[in-house]
């Protein structure tokens, strides 16, 4: 009996074994493979998944040093780096009136190395949408997606209701589900091999603009959107339309879902140098500005930083740019917040003529978005 035992163990782990030498061996076909292989998200999934440059080109903006920072002060912390340090910061920057006021690496960041934004990405989206309606190529935010995208209507005539706006507001009505690890949709939509097919797999669960819903859908239903109405990858018409005019200092790059398929992960996939995040900031603290360039209209970024012009279902969400936290807390009018998971955070203060950069491994603590206005309010 114990023999027989010991040989089913055996059978079992030799079965995990090449289940999940299967799986290693098959990351580049099949979403589920990945989930498998890889496991939960991190900050090293920069390197798994192949990636499309983007080009920076043009002048860049300079970010001269300016008057130095008392951060211990300005924050009321003891020790400002201690605490970076234990909560996994890899980068950290306040850029105020165009200067670099605070600029911290720790662990094995620094200044040259690109980090992936997470859903920080889904900002930059929003933007290059703006930018296309800008363009004459995108009529209006108020499109059907099905315009730009009318295969959706042979699996849901519902989807006609859907606009650009329910989209970047999270309200669009679409099914998601987090759970359920390898085949749920977040990890499709995270780690699918061909996102173009997940986009379009979507279902529609409810009328758009009634329910905020967080959604990884709608940013890959973006990214068609802009691939259709551009012509071309949404790398190439980031660094055409943003990434060279913002005055970027370095190429940044897009994680793709794979060489095949060569699709953007529209949801969480940017990978850019520090400063470069902050210079997109300053887009929005400027008025759509980088120096003497008007990069993004006005009135695109008034709309995109405020819950209650862009129109969607939630008080704290613009498009794609967070106006408060879900739990309750509010930003100071016109402030906003770029969030990527395990803590990568674009914050903006126009008032204060203020951008703070945060990079990480890992959040380290929860209130980062309440400590990060607290800061800027004191400057």
């Amino acid at each position: 009996m114990r023999r027989w035992g010991v040989r089913v163990l055996a059978a079992v782990l030799a079965a995990a074994a090449a289940g999940y030498g299967t799986a290693w061996l098959t990351t580049d076909r099949f979403g589920a493979s990945r989930a498998i292989a890889w496991l939960e998200a991190d900050t090293g999934d920069i390197d798994r998944f192949p990636a499309r440059t983007v080009r920076a080109g043009g002048p860049t903006l300079e970010l001269p040093a300016g008057e130095p920072l008392d951060l211990a002060r300005a924050w009321d912390l003891d020790d400002p780096e201690a605490f970076l340090s234990s909560t996994r910061t890899v980068a950290f920057l306040v850029v105020q009136d165009g200067t670099v006021r605070y600029e911290r690496y720790l662990g094995d960041g620094d200044a040259g190395e690109l980090r992936t934004s997470f859903s920080a990405a889904k900002s930059v989206v929003s933007t290059l949408i703006g930018l296309a309606v800008a363009d004459g190529l995108i009529g209006s935010v108020d499109d059907p997606v099905t315009t730009y995208v009318p295969e959706l209507l042979a699996t849901d005539d519902r989807f006609a209701a859907v606009t650009l706006r329910d989209l970047m507001t999270m309200s669009s009505g679409l099914c998601y589900d987090e759970q359920g690890l390898p085949w749920s949709d977040d990890a499709q939509t995270y780690y699918g091999t061909d996102l173009r097919r997940t986009a379009e797999s979507a279902e529609v669960c409810g009328p758009p603009g009634a329910t905020f819903l967080y959604n990884n859908y709608n940013p890959l239903l973006e990214g068609l959107v802009l691939e259709r109405a551009t012509g071309t990858s949404v790398s190439e018409y980031l660094s055409a339309r943003l990434w060279g005019p913002m005055g970027a200092e370095a190429d940044a790059s897009w994680s793709l879902d794979t060489r095949r398929s060569g699709f953007e992960k529209m949801e969480s996939g940017l990978n850019a140098v520090a400063r470069d995040y902050a210079r997109f900031g300053l887009l929005f603290a400027r008025g759509g500005r980088a120096g003497d360039r008007q990069v993004v209209p006005a009135e695109w970024v008034d709309a995109a930083t405020s819950a209650s012009a862009a129109g969607g279902a939630a008080p704290f969400y613009g498009f794609h740019w967070w106006t408060g936290t879900s739990d309750g807390a509010t930003f100071p009018p016109g402030h906003a917040l770029a969030h990527g998971n395990f803590g990568q955070f674009v914050y903006v203060a126009p008032d204060r003529d203020v951008v703070i950069v945060r990079l990480g491994d890992d959040y380290g603590v929860d209130d980062w978005p309440v400590r990060l206005s607290r800061l800027a309010a004191s400057l």
